[in-house]
């Protein structure tokens, strides 16, 4: 096959695969992975793509998947959490890597490839943490520890990686070690470097408007690129380390607005995680599988109690809760990252023996036979190594398919066990403190509905917190409400506040973190008289909120009208219908069931057995009393209209 069609068929399978894992509640890794080694019984990537321009397309990729995690790493985000990210990203790693190098070497493995598998699996996958942490939604201090060492421990394992290789394949006169410091700090002098220097060009050029809107997210992702390339050309390996520092120096630069160009990112990252995984999984022979079938079970069980140890001794003694030291032991999947580096690796050590062969034959005949025989020695031992390495990338991917499963597919019970996340969010988000909101807050917590009202000054919330309600004092369209708070077992935003433009804004932005169909915004005062040219834009429109849909002023005149927020149970013998019936005045404003809480829509509000509507309704004294004005105008209108 021609690498074109090829190529095409590699992104649809990465996208449909993504659907269908969304759309079946798996992590997409174990999909993609399936796809993956089907495919490669088809076609060969390496006979189609070549190995050198396949692993220098996959070393972009990874570059550029870092990049666009590290615009997400905030430090305000992380004020009170310095510690246990320092030891996450020091201690932890340094344990890690001791314990899997032991144990890789009591399986029988060599022990330099058992040291680099070791730095290898001291990443932890945020290609697949990010999504489980999407889904899961865990409280804002466990998912900002997880991010982090997500990011940050995949570029420190690369330079391990990078350090071991120069240690074993070193033939310099100073020495192997002396080699790995002078590479160690040559690979984070330069990233430090050009990391600095680039972040001060971009940040320059933004400020002053020297970049177009359209040009930011390519420019960006260019100098990514550029960057990364001119590290490794340097030092070896060195670019995931100088893009990490380069995306979390632009990522704190205060006043840079560069979230439009992490939305850019994060389409090219989903892209190249699903095309990755299906590319290097079809490297992956079933003989190959089958070879480190005998030790793959024991190398799993051991990295999961390794994981445990290594979050039990390295945050021994911070802030971090128990309850939160257990789940995050439970949240080790390695990913993308894992697997591309070990392929990149074996490539280098076939590399290396190479080079080693080719000198023993510049040495032969140059007739110094003795340092021939010392090169190629060498380079058989190489060439041995090689043959190790290589067995460990498909021990790499069943651990990456077996990691992914056990945490992937059990952490949501366990989050939920530990008071740390929901496994199905029912929460609704409430932005503004009305008194009808404060009403149905009550009413879904009665529901075991979990609710969050938020509101810009304090004042306004002092009936909810009066009530025991969990209260937020932030404008719903800050970057604090946006990107810091915590939203732990929330599903649903209901924006209503009076200013129909916040809540047009707050649902644009809030899209993004819940997702399009769960936001709602009350309907606009302007509705039934808006023109094309008054209108809003339709992608800062949410889903209308309430059955029938209704506005804020409605909704306030009622309150104080005392309509009442109710709570009734449908059954075989009270229907929807019934409840329409009974009252056509009715404003449904939300539908609890066992499957979750949704925000009512429509005219009118269907619902099945089970269902309990949340609802405001006239009470018994005011419903009679606009009754009676109904019957007394409809009495007026026939005097007026009746015969003389």
């Amino acid at each position: 096959m021609d690498p074109a069609p090829y190529l095409a068929l590699v992104v649809g399978l990465a996208v449909v695969c993504q659907w269908v894992a969304w759309r079946a509640k798996v992590p997409a890794l174990l999909v993609l992975l399936v796809a993956g080694f089907t495919l490669g019984r088809l076609f060969s990537p390496d006979e189609i793509l070549g190995r050198e321009l396949l692993f220098a397309g996959v070393q972009l990729a990874v570059g550029i998947i870092l990049f666009e995690g590290a615009l997400g790493l905030r430090f305000r985000q992380v004020r009170d959490l310095g510690v246990p990210i320092l030891r996450l990203c020091s201690r932890t790693v340094v344990i890690t890597w001791v314990l899997v190098t032991l144990l890789a070497w009591g399986l029988g493995f060599d022990l330099r490839a058992a040291l680099l598998v070791g730095a290898i699996l001291t990443v932890t996958g945020p290609t697949v943490i990010n999504p489980i942490l999407r889904t899961l939604r865990p409280t804002r201090r466990v998912s900002q520890l997880l991010r982090w060492e997500g990011i940050v421990v995949d570029a420190i394992g690369a330079i391990l990686g990078v350090l071991v290789l120069q240690v074993i394949t070193s033939s310099g006169r100073t020495g192997p070690l002396l080699d790995a410091v002078i590479t160690l700090l040559r690979a984070v002098g330069i990233a430090v470097l050009l990391s600095v220097v680039v972040g001060w060009l971009l940040t320059w050029m933004m400020r002053r408007d020297l970049l177009p809107d359209y040009l930011q997210g390519v420019t960006f992702l260019a100098a990514a690129l550029g960057t990364m390339t001119l590290s490794n050309a340097v030092q070896s390996e060195s670019g995931l380390l100088t893009v990490t520092l380069l995306g979390i120096l632009l990522a704190n630069q205060p006043g840079l607005h560069i979230q439009h160009i992490i939305e850019f990112l994060e389409h090219l990252q989903v892209l190249f995680v699903g095309a990755l995984f299906v590319i290097l999984a079809g490297r992956v022979e079933p003989r190959d599988l089958v070879g480190v079938a005998d030790v793959a079970g024991l190398f799993v069980l051991g990295l999961l109690a390794i994981r445990a140890i290594s979050i039990a001794v390295g945050l021994a003694g911070t802030e971090v809760t128990k309850q939160e030291r257990t789940l995050m032991m439970a949240m080790a999947p390695r990913g993308i990252i894992a697997a591309s580096i070990t392929s990149i690796f074996a490539l280098e050590f076939t590399h290396a023996a190479e080079t080693a062969f080719a000198r023993g034959d510049e040495a032969w005949a140059a007739e110094d036979f003795a340092g021939a025989e010392t090169l190629y020695a060498r380079a058989g031992d190489l060439y041995n190594l090689a043959q190790e390495v290589d067995r460990l990338v498909p021990l790499v991917f069943l651990v990456i398919v077996s990691t992914v499963a056990i945490y992937g597919l059990g952490v949501g019970r366990l989050a939920e066990r530990l008071g740390l996340a929901t496994v199905t969010p029912r929460g609704v988000l409430f932005a503004g403190s009305a008194p009808w909101v404060v009403a149905a807050a009550k009413r879904l917590r009665e529901l075991q509905v979990p609710t969050l009202i938020v509101a810009r000054e304090r004042g306004d919330l002092r009936q909810a917190r009066m009530s025991g309600l969990r209260t937020e004092t932030a404008s719903i369209i800050s970057e604090y409400a946006v990107e810091d708070m915590d939203l732990a077992g929330i599903r649903s935003l209901v924006c209503a506040t009076r200013d129909d433009n916040t809540n047009a804004i707050a649902a644009s932005e809030f899209s993004h973190v819940l997702g399009r169909s769960n936001v709602h915004t009350l309907k606009r005062h302007d509705e039934e008289e808006s023109t094309a040219r008054r209108a809003t834009a339709g992608r800062l429109k949410g889903n209308v909120a309430f059955s029938p849909p209704t506005d804020y002023d409605t909704l306030l005149a009622n309150s104080r009208n005392h309509w009442r927020v109710t709570s009734t149970v449908l059954t075989d013998a009270y229907s929807a219908d019934d409840f329409w019936v009974e009252h056509p005045r009715a404003i449904v404003l939300f539908v609890h069931s066992e499957s979750g809480t949704n925000v009512a829509s429509g005219a009118r509000q269907g619902g099945e057995t089970g269902d309990v509507f949340v609802a405001m309704i006239p009470d018994a004294e005011t419903e009679e009393a606009e009754a009676a004005e109904r019957r007394r105008t409809e009495a007026g209108h026939r005097e007026t209209v009746g015969p003389r």
